[in-house]
C-alpha cells in the first residue's frame, strides 16, 4: 500500500483528504505544519505528499526545498494545495519541486484526477 503524507495545518483539511486517500488506498501519515512533515519524512519517506502552502511554523515552500534536499526526498511525489490562484505563486512552488497543485476547496474527483497525473494511482 502506498504512502501518503498530509500536511496542513487544519484538522478539517486533513481529516476530508484523509477520507479521499483512503479510498484510493492509501495508507496516511499526517502532520500539522512543515517542521513536523520534515520530521516524518526523516523517519520514512512516503510516496506521496499533499501540501498546504499556508502554514505555521514552517510554509509549505520551505517545506519542499527542504525535502528535496533529503537523501531520496526528489521521490515523493508532491501535490501542493492553495487558496492562492497567483500564477507566480504557483509557478514558485513547481519550481521547488512540486509535481502538481490543487486548489482549495477541491473534492475527490479534483484529487484523484491530480495523482493520476503524477503516476500515484
Amino acid at each position: 500500500m502506498k504512502t501518503c503524507l498530509i500536511v496542513d495545518d487544519s484538522s478539517v483539511i486533513r481529516k476530508v483528504a484523509r477520507r479521499i486517500l483512503e479510498g484510493l488506498e492509501f495508507e496516511i501519515l499526517e502532520a500539522e505544519d512543515g517542521e513536523q512533515a520534515l520530521d516524518a519524512c526523516r523517519r520514512q519517506l512516503p510516496e506521496a505528499i499533499l501540501l498546504d502552502w499556508n502554514m505555521p511554523k514552517m510554509d509549505g515552500y520551505e517545506f519542499l526545498r527542504s525535502l528535496r534536499r533529503l537523501p531520496g526526498g526528489d521521490a515523493p511525489r508532491v501535490v501542493f494545495c492553495t487558496t492562492e490562484n497567483d500564477v507566480a505563486q504557483i509557478a514558485r512552488a513547481l519550481h521547488a519541486g512540486a509535481n502538481e497543485y490543487i486548489m482549495k476547496p477541491f473534492d475527490k474527483d479534483i484529487v484523484e484526477a491530480k495523482f493520476q497525473e503524477v503516476g500515484l494511482i
